[in-house]
Formats: structure tokens, sequence, C-alpha cells
């Protein structure tokens, strides 16, 4: 007997969400690490939001809900929010109700300056590293760092002079030049960040990573991992530059707690004078790859390469790209929606941090099923 094809709702329904989320599925693992990093955050969020006057949305929801945009690649929150209106498995991670109201997308926009204000990005990424170290999974002695460019949401043609002597962006020779995006020639106009600035992103610095990529205006994300799990232990942003990446990275290793002798691996983008002293000056074994040209000798030597510990680190170091591939891929990045070093280094490090529960959930899980105590 075929069936009717009407839809017939039923006056009162009794399901919850939490029956429309499979027992295995792997966001429980991750809403359960989540909420336990949020509980060390009550004391924080009772300080910067008033006792009095109207409820707002729990910043706890707010950071879900960016976590989800992140896990499940949604470009933006207009559409994050649409999403959630049919969603179920995320009302189910944010802590929405099948009968709550949606907020408007223009929140984010206005808690996200609060959450910078008051480094909650920050506190949360260290209230998920202290999970992870309860268990066991953090290294205290060896680590890797590296970095990567983050595309600005800024184009070329915002790249003009600083002095405002004329915005050489439009002189593109041809008569459909004219207006907001007119043809541009730069061929035999010299363009470097002490002469010129973008105007849609002033943070923004024009750089490229190698001598066969093109040069982009962005910024760089600066990764320090430690290498039992792979788990990202610091993270920042700074403005594009040839010495970014050293700098980021002895600052980030002056945040790493514990006096005992540390090991360092990089790629050869680190290796300099300048940085290995550094690192031994912290007591910190820099195994860097060397960078031996016809030129220049590496700043290392056999005392550093002869030791397996070294051959190690260079195997292991190359896990950070894990870290990057998923924040471009899965993440958002690749190319940042925000404007200002600030906004985009808080973007980078809840990324980071998701890709971090990701990872323990993963490992975690696995262990579970071996030892179920």
């Amino acid at each position: 007997m075929r069936g009717s094809d009407e839809v017939q709702e039923g006056l009162f329904s009794f399901s919850k969400l939490e029956d429309f989320v499979p027992a295995q599925h792997p966001l429980r693992s991750v809403r359960e690490l989540v909420n336990q990093a949020l509980g060390g955050l009550n004391e924080l969020f009772n300080r910067i939001y008033s006792d009095s006057g109207r409820a707002s949305i729990p910043p706890e929801k707010l950071l879900r809900a960016m976590l989800i945009q992140i896990l499940f690649s949604v470009r933006s929150e207009r559409q994050l929010m649409e999403q959630v209106r049919y969603n179920l498995l995320f009302r189910w991670f944010i802590g929405l109700a099948i009968d709550d109201e949606v907020w408007d997308h223009s929140v984010f926009s206005k808690n996200r300056d609060r959450l910078l204000a008051n480094e909650v990005i920050e506190r949360f990424f260290t209230e998920v590293m202290a999970l992870a170290d309860k268990q066991g999974l953090l290294s205290k002695e060896h680590f890797s760092v590296d970095g990567t460019l983050i595309q600005a949401w800024a184009s070329h043609k915002s790249f003009v002079p600083k002095d405002g002597s004329g915005d050489d962006s439009s002189s593109g020779g041809s008569s459909a030049g004219s207006g907001r995006n007119a043809l541009a020639d730069w061929r035999g106009k010299p363009r470097s960040n002490d002469t010129h600035a973008s105007t849609t992103d002033p943070d923004a610095r024009l750089f490229r990573k190698s001598n066969n990529t093109a040069a982009v205006l962005g910024y760089q994300g600066h990764v320090l991992m430690e290498n039992r799990s792979g788990l990202v232990v610091g993270a920042v942003v700074t403005h594009a530059g040839g010495t970014s990446e050293r700098t980021a990275a002895l600052s980030m290793l002056d945040k790493v707690p514990g006096a005992g002798r540390k090991t360092l691996g990089a790629d050869k983008a680190y290796d300099t004078r300048d940085f290995v002293q550094a690192c031994r000056q912290r007591n910190v074994t820099p195994h860097v790859a060397a960078n031996v040209t016809r030129h220049r000798a590496s700043a290392i030597d056999a005392r550093t390469t002869r030791h397996d510990s070294y051959a190690l680190s260079q195997v292991v170091r190359k896990r950070i790209e894990e870290h990057f591939g998923w924040g471009k891929v899965i993440g958002p990045i690749r190319q940042t929606l925000y404007r200002g070093i600030r906004k985009v280094d808080q973007q980078f490090k809840l990324t980071m941090t998701a890709s971090n529960l990701v990872r323990m959930a993963r490992m975690l899980g696995n262990e579970a099923q071996v030892d179920p105590a």
C-alpha cells in the first residue's frame, strides 16, 4: 500500500535535542572539553558583566557559536545564525533549546570588542591547555615553531602612498578605468611598506613568504607546538616581516613555564646566528634546519646535528603544518574576515584552540576505548 505524502505534525512534541545527536558523534567529546574549559572562566565572566540591568546573551553560548563557525566552515556570522535556526546539532552544541529564539548576527560584532578587551580568547586557550596538561598530553621539554602567512581583507589597490601624493593605483590607461574599481598599472613604480599603506586595513603589510610566491597584503601567524601530542601551546599574530618569525618564536618561548633544558625544532628561516644565540641564552637547544648556501654557513654545527634528537625534531616539527592546513581548509585563516591586528590575532588564537580541541577529543577518545577506567 502506498503511503501518503502529507505532513501531519503532532500537537505536542516530547523530543529533546539530546535525542537527535548520536551517542558516538565526535562533537560530544569536543563539547565536553569546551564546557570544562568554560567552567574555568566563570569568575572572569562575572567580572566583565554587570550584576544589574537586562540579561545579555551568555558569553559561553557566544564562544560555542564561534567554535561551531570554525569547525563547520561557516563563512559568516549571518549564515551561522541562519543555520542555527534549523540545524539541531548546532543548537545542541551552542546550548539553545528547540524553542529558543536565535539572536541576531550583529550580537557578535557588539560583543567581540568586549571579549577582545578582556582577553577572553586568550584565557579560553589557556584553560584548554590546562585540561591537556591534566591528561598528561603536553611535553615540557620538546617544542617546534613555525609561521604562516594570513592574507588580509584588503586589496592591492588600497595600498597607496602614505604622504598622500596621489593614488597611483588608478593609472590604468583605459577609458573603462574610472570608478571605485579602476584598472591599475604599477609597472616601474616602487611600492614598499615604508612608503605605502593600505587604506582598508592599515595594519596589513605587503609581504611574500618566499621568492617563488607573489607579494600579498597580510599578517603572519606564529605557532609554538609541543612535540609529544602535537598540540599548540602558543599562538600569536604579528605584522608580516622578515624577522617576525624569529621574534615571535622567542616571545612565545619566554612564556613557556619551567626552567629546564628544552629543544626547539624549526625550519631554515630560523637558522641565523642571532636566533641561535638567543635560544641558547634561554637554555633552549636550537634544532633548526641548516641553511647552507654558497655564500653563507649554517649557525649550528655538528655539536647539535650529530645527536639523534636533532633528526627526530626535524621530523616532528613538520606536524605543525597540520594545524596550519586545518586552519586554512576548515578554519578561516587563509584569508581573514577582520581588519586590524588585534581582531586577526583573536581569530587566529580561537582557530588554533579549535584545532587543539579536535585533536584532544580524538586522542582522549581513543584512550577511553583502550582503557575504560
